[in-house]
């Protein structure tokens, strides 16, 4: 039997806390979603001023990472680089980048989602929180 790290809820409000603190530094208006590595929620955060659709993508990005164990932006490479019968993937819902899979000893271990400016801050947000994990 192996064993596997897992996220606890204070690694999940450590992560929060840092995307939050990274996108008040920006002025960012967004939606912070984590996730465990089977992509069920365990974090939903919409800072004032977000986008009633973030809320919905930001998670989708978060579990499209877990369950991928890669960046979401990995799907929407694929696509932009002409897969587009990626789109038909089952359980992929948020192939857009915004979404980075937590690493453990080499194991995704959940994920956290962004979404509310540039794909690209998203990302920034998200590796924010990670980082705040300080692995």
């Amino acid at each position: 039997m192996q064993t596997k790290p897992v996220l606890t809820l204070e690694d999940v409000k450590k992560i929060a806390a840092g995307a939050e603190a990274e996108a008040m530094a920006n002025g960012w208006k967004v939606v912070i979603a984590i996730c465990d590595d089977g992509g069920h929620p365990l974090w939903l955060q919409r800072l004032d001023g977000a986008a009633p659709i973030s809320a919905h993508i930001a998670p989708q990005k978060a579990r499209t990472a877990a369950l991928g164990c890669r960046e979401s932006r990995a799907y929407e490479d694929l696509i932009n680089n002409g897969r587009t019968s990626f789109l038909s993937a089952p359980q992929l819902e948020g192939m857009l980048e915004g979404g980075i899979n937590i690493v453990v000893d080499g194991r995704t271990v959940g994920a956290i989602g962004v979404s509310g400016v540039k794909s690209a801050e998203d990302a920034q947000i998200a590796r924010a929180g990670i980082a705040a994990l300080g692995l």
